[in-house]
């Protein structure tokens, strides 16, 4: 496995990246509470909606100085994350993880946390103090956050907030 950054002409193939999933659970928000439940989605892949609403966004974080890291298997990208360069959180003091993706066939072999930790560490050498993460509320993406030591926002970013109301906000410290 070959772990680098991306470059600019290389975020086409993010999309290459195989994201189906069946989800079983998912986390809701009640109050300050995390409350686990039923929730079934097939995932079979990248909707086109989302690829051309997300492409020219990841364009935009990439010529402001995002930090693209990537997992190669000889050349297919197989894991993805992104650090944003826009600050956030109610002290403006944290990074977003704007991006964190794994190929299904190469899910709980480590590349997720060794993506996030690089993610991570570049956020610490820009000066952060944390990671501010909007999760998809499925079981198996909180658990993973948690298990890094991310807790759900006091306070979420209003503007994350409105575009992502059902996702989960969770920091972490860098």
């Amino acid at each position: 496995m070959e772990y680098r950054q991306l470059t600019r002409g290389e975020i086409q193939l993010i999309w290459t990246i195989d994201r189906r999933e069946f989800v079983e659970r998912v986390y809701r928000l009640e109050g300050a509470e995390l409350r686990l439940g039923p929730g079934y989605f097939d995932v079979q892949g990248w909707r086109a909606d989302t690829v051309l609403k997300t492409t020219p966004l990841l364009y935009e974080v990439f010529d402001r100085g995002g930090a693209f890291f990537g997992a190669f298997e000889d050349d297919q990208l197989v894991g993805v994350s992104v650090l944003d360069t826009v600050w956030r959180g109610a002290g403006g003091d944290l990074l977003q993880l704007e991006f964190l993706h794994v190929s299904r066939d190469y899910r709980g072999r480590g590349l997720g946390t060794r993506l996030f930790e690089q993610a991570r560490s570049a956020a610490r050498e820009r000066g952060a103090r944390g990671l501010y993460i909007s999760a998809t509320p499925s079981e198996n993406t909180i658990r993973f956050y948690q298990r890094r030591g991310s807790v759900v926002m006091a306070t979420p970013d209003a503007q994350l907030f409105a575009l992502e109301p059902e996702d989960i906000h969770l920091e972490c410290a860098v």
